[in-house]
């Protein structure tokens, strides 16, 4: 595959992605690797999650539709570009894989050692994870060499930039594929050392966390929260909205394991996070977080 420096495909050729986890950010990583002419394999181990992504991205890619004719042809040929499964079999072929389940070990451990028995040894393992160690998930298979950090931001399709963690077997020639990857699908790859949170997500935790507590203690409402870091500082979104996007389950596993791994209280989740993700108001993904949507 070459790419043009712009980062577009000089030629016709495509990639076989794998995409492991069907829910937010792998429905995500999915439409924009189809989008750029790939075909994906949209895996998860459940058949209902899998029923439901195929109906999310049919929806946004219907929504897109919209605009235009032509993006009416687009969206159907991004939808046939996408296969679902609940098989690892279906991955012997992968070249690439995006790894997008939630961050607990145990699943993660679960995910890699069927990843390990079923794809071809050329194949990267790309870790879409929010806090954990990339060499402590490389020492889950084979060839560790073959295994990187790619830190998507969500809405997936629509954020230019990945964050790409190198760990301390990961090799140069993994870094590269990793970087010619992105550019296939019209992204940028910044690249970054090992480390829980790495440099993304040790900053904005914490950052969402105290945005959490101005609530909790009264400071402020949660729209006030939010008007302040788009006006005052230019944001697109504000913390609280962006912690609505991202899960605030995923917010609280995230912050309990950055606590627990870089042993540092300063990212105790606040009480009124664990009290919500114990209503099941999580954010967009149930219609109710810090605020509502319809």
């Amino acid at each position: 595959m070459e790419i043009n420096s712009d980062g577009s495909v000089l030629n016709d050729s495509s990639l076989l992605v794998g995409v492991i986890g069907a829910g937010v950010m792998g429905c995500g990583v999915a439409e924009a690797v189809a989008s750029y002419g790939h075909q994906v394999i949209l895996l998860d181990v459940d058949g209902d999650t899998l029923d439901k992504a195929r109906a999310k991205i049919a929806r946004k890619l219907k929504a897109d539709a919209l605009l235009s004719a032509s993006r009416r042809q687009a969206s159907a040929d991004i939808l046939g570009r996408i296969s679902f499964t609940t098989d690892y079999a279906n991955l012997t072929d992968a070249e690439f894989i995006v790894e997008n389940v939630s961050e607990i070990i145990s699943a993660k451990h679960q995910v890699y050692a069927s990843l390990n028995s079923a794809c071809r040894a050329e194949a990267v393992f790309a870790v879409n994870t929010s806090t954990f160690p990339i060499t402590e998930v490389a020492g889950f298979v084979e060839h560790p060499e073959r295994v990187v950090g790619m830190h998507f931001m969500n809405p997936v399709p629509s954020k230019p930039l990945v964050e790409v963690i190198r760990g301390s077997s990961t090799s140069e020639e993994t870094i590269q594929a990793s970087m010619r990857f992105l550019a296939a699908i019209g992204k940028t790859g910044i690249v970054v050392e090992d480390a829980p949170g790495f440099v993304s997500n040790r900053v904005l935790m914490m950052t969402i966390n105290e945005a959490i507590r101005t609530v909790q203690d009264g400071t402020s409402t949660a729209e006030n929260v939010d008007k302040i870091f788009v006006g005052c500082f230019g944001h697109q979104m504000g913390p609280l909205a962006t912690a609505d996007l991202i899960g605030l389950d995923t917010i609280l596993l995230s912050l309990e394991s950055l606590r627990d791994r870089l042993r540092d209280t300063k990212y105790e989740p606040v009480e009124l996070l664990k009290s919500m993700v114990k209503a099941n108001r999580l954010g967009r993904k149930t219609g109710h977080g810090f605020f509502e949507y319809v």
